[in-house]
């Protein structure tokens, strides 16, 4: 880690610690965090002002989405590299949007949530930095969304959830793949009772990300990701496969995880690929020696009330891309991957009964938005719709799909599992998050009740000839 990196992580870490004197926060406040932010329906935000951190890899993007978002007004863009805020000013003045604040630099965060009154912190930054990140900008009195994992430890956590407890500030973990089209179709016709009891479910993270960690030009700010690769041996991506099983299953609200075991594979190819990297180029020459974690990492969990699932994690493998997405219950089956389908006996139902099941039991946010959202794109549209989603609720005080506790929650598998490799695959138990609520908390609502009124800018065509129908 460079000595400007480390300096920042010092530095956040006091900032998230010390509640960055905007309102201050005294720590008697955050010790007696109890408050229940599952249900909670924040006051309402008619014109949601936005900052967006991190304009790397993913921040672009979300800059272009939330762009498309009628009510909203982005305020504030940063990110380490002037540059990088440069080009993201072109993506709003491009679509006639009057240009944010720019703030650069290790140390431009801070400024910003000192000197803009925000209402959402949208982050895209490294790992690292999402837990200091989050914490200071709840701090700051704003709501916060946040690209996955919220936090790399089991104290980061539970620091994020005291902290949203206490600020009665949301805290979402942008796991775009909950809204995917099959993962919410399923996530509906479990809530209707098709597959009957879930018993077991399964999710991964299967994708060939070997020459894009090794990208020195192209890749990841700093070769970020791949240095996580080497400080951690364990599942280091698993939400998106543990997010959509993980609401089928109602955790966190009618059951909970309570225990994992994991089990890796040797590393086989990311030490050999840093030899061969550093004998054409000494760039990579720091990358060679280093214990790298393994190729394939499975997860087991069970849960309170005897069911399991199975995660699975390689970013190294030539093989295709897969988050699995597998349900298993009394009355049906469902999997996602290697190819969607649905049985409710020895075999998947025919074309036009699925066309059916989409028809009856699509939920109505993708009804409403789902087209206009595979307009907008991200992820094939699941990212414009969490985004306006998360934008509708604010607006319309209403509970948020994803609260602290589930980012919380499916994000604590990152350590966790590295503890259970460490000790030779021996059982680590799981924090409860919601401190026992998980009893009666109730499943997220995934009807437009209450919401569906915030309007959605018109998508310009390459050509700039044709609009979106905006119903």
């Amino acid at each position: 880690m460079s000595s400007n990196r480390r300096d920042f992580l010092k530095k956040a870490s006091f900032l998230s610690a010390a509640a960055i004197t905007l309102p201050a926060l005294n720590n008697e406040a955050l010790a007696a965090s109890s408050f229940n932010m599952w249900g909670y329906a924040a006051p309402k935000i008619d014109k949601v002002r936005i900052a967006v951190i991190g304009l790397g890899m993913r921040g672009p993007g979300a800059v272009d989405r939330l762009s498309y978002i009628e009510e909203t007004e982005i305020v504030a863009l940063c990110d380490r590299h002037a540059d990088r805020v440069d080009k993201a000013q072109k993506i709003l003045t491009g679509k006639g949007l009057k240009e944010a604040k720019s703030y650069s630099g290790d140390n431009g965060w801070e400024k910003l949530l000192k000197e803009e009154e925000l209402d959402l912190v949208y982050i895209c930054t490294p790992w690292e930095f999402h837990a200091p990140m989050s914490i200071a900008a709840m701090k700051a009195g704003a709501h916060v969304a946040c690209e996955v994992p919220i936090g790399l430890t089991v104290k980061e956590c539970w620091e994020v959830v005291k902290v949203s407890e206490a600020t009665k500030k949301h805290c979402m973990m942008l796991e775009n793949c909950c809204y995917d089209f099959f993962e919410m179709l399923t996530l509906n016709m479990t809530r209707q009772g098709m597959f009957g009891e879930l018993v077991h479910a399964e999710g991964a993270y299967i994708h060939d990300l070997l020459d894009l960690n090794f990208n020195s030009k192209n890749g990841y700010d700093n070769m970020w990701r791949l240095r996580e690769n080497i400080k951690m041996n364990g599942n280091l991506y698993p939400t998106h496969g543990l997010g959509p099983i993980a609401q089928c299953l109602n955790i966190n609200s009618g059951d909970r995880m309570t225990h994992l075991v994991a089990m890796q594979t040797a590393d086989f190819m990311m030490g050999e690929t840093a030899r061969e990297m550093a004998a054409k180029d000494s760039f990579y020459q720091e990358f060679v020696g280093k214990k790298y974690r393994g190729n394939m990492d499975t997860t087991l969990i069970k849960t309170e009330k005897g069911k399991t699932m199975m995660l699975q994690h390689d970013v190294t493998s030539p093989r295709p891309y897969s988050r699995l997405h597998l349900l298993s219950g009394t009355k049906g089956f469902a999997q996602k991957y290697p190819k969607e389908g649905i049985a409710f006996g020895h075999s998947f139902v025919k074309e036009e009964e699925m066309k059916g099941l989409y028809e009856k039991y699509t939920p109505q946010l993708i009804k409403f938005i789902g087209e206009q959202a595979k307009q907008v794109g991200g992820h094939g549209g699941m990212d414009f719709m969490m985004d306006w989603r998360l934008i509708d609720c604010l607006r319309n005080g209403l509970p948020i799909d994803q609260p602290v506790y589930e980012g919380a929650s499916w994000s604590v598998v990152v350590p966790l599992s590295c503890e259970s490799v460490a000790k030779n695959s021996r059982t680590v138990a799981i924090p409860d998050f919601t401190k026992g609520n998980w009893k009666t908390n109730k499943p997220h609502d995934i009807t437009l009740n209450g919401g569906g009124s915030t309007r959605i800018r018109p998508k310009v065509s390459k050509d700039q000839s044709k609009q979106l129908k905006i119903d």
